[in-house]
C-alpha cells in the first residue's frame, strides 16, 4: 500500500474540509502540522479522541502546531458530528471545532498516505481509515508517523511529548532519552571525530587493546 517515509516532503494535496477547500502546504504556512485520521464519525472511540484533541488544542497552538483531522465521512457529517464532540466540554458547547476535519469520502488521500486499515470494513466491505498520526515540520517534511489500529485510541499527551522532542532536536544537535520530558536531561550527539592515543581513529569504539 502506498505511504510516505520519514524525511519525505509531505504531499501538497487539495481537500474539502470543514473550513472549506484547502491546499495543505498553504494551510500549514510556516507552522508545524499534525494530521491525524480516525475510522468514522459518530463512533464512540473516535468521539472521545476528537474531544480530547479539542480540549488540548491550545497546547498544540502554543507549540506553533496546526492540527487537522481526517476520515472518509463527508463534510456535512463532520460538521454535524462536531457538535457531539464539543458537547463533551460544557463550557465550549455550541462552539466550532478548533481545527478542521478533511472529508476523504473517495479514499483517494487515505490510499496515497497508506492510512487504510484492512481489518476494519464498512457495511459495503470497504476499508476504513486507521488511526494514523503524521507530524510535519515547517519544511513540509514528515518528521514522525504513528499507526494505530482502529480498536486502539491514541494518547495526545504522548503526541505533545514527541513534538517537544522533535522541535528541540530540530534546533540543537541533541537526542532525548526514554520517557524524556521538557526539563529532563538530554544527550549531546557527537559531532567531532576523536582519535585515541594509539591513533586508531575509532573513537568512541576503539579496536586497539
Amino acid at each position: 500500500m502506498p505511504g510516505i517515509l520519514l524525511g519525505d516532503v509531505f504531499p501538497n494535496f487539495e481537500a474539502d474540509t470543514t473550513i472549506g477547500k484547502i491546499k495543505f502546504h498553504d494551510f500549514l504556512g510556516n507552522s508545524w502540522g499534525v494530521l491525524f485520521s480516525h475510522p468514522r464519525d459518530f463512533t464512540p472511540v473516535c468521539t472521545t479522541e476528537l474531544a480530547c484533541a479539542a480540549k488540548v488544542s491550545d497546547k498544540f497552538t502554543q507549540r506553533n502546531v496546526k492540527m487537522i483531522a481526517l476520515s472518509i465521512d463527508s463534510v456535512e457529517d463532520h460538521v454535524s458530528w462536531s457538535k457531539d464532540v464539543m458537547a463533551f466540554h460544557p463550557d465550549k458547547a455550541g462552539t466550532p471545532m478548533p481545527f478542521p476535519i478533511i472529508a476523504d469520502h473517495n479514499r483517494k488521500l487515505s490510499v496515497q498516505l497508506g492510512m487504510l486499515d484492512p481489518d476494519e470494513l464498512d457495511k459495503d466491505g470497504m476499508p476504513l481509515t486507521a488511526r494514523c498520526v503524521f507530524v510535519i515540520g515547517p519544511d513540509k517534511k514528515l518528521k514522525l508517523s504513528i499507526l494505530y489500529p482502529a480498536t486502539t485510541g491514541r494518547n495526545f499527551d504522548e503526541l505533545l511529548r514527541v513534538i517537544d522532542s522533535l522541535q528541540l532536536t530540530a534546533q540543537k544537535k541533541v537526542a532525548t532519552p526514554v520517557d524524556w520530558k521538557p526539563g529532563d536531561k538530554i544527550m549531546v550527539i557527537p559531532i567531532v571525530t576523536l582519535s585515541c592515543s594509539r591513533g586508531c581513529n575509532q573513537y568512541p569504539v576503539c579496536n586497539v587493546m
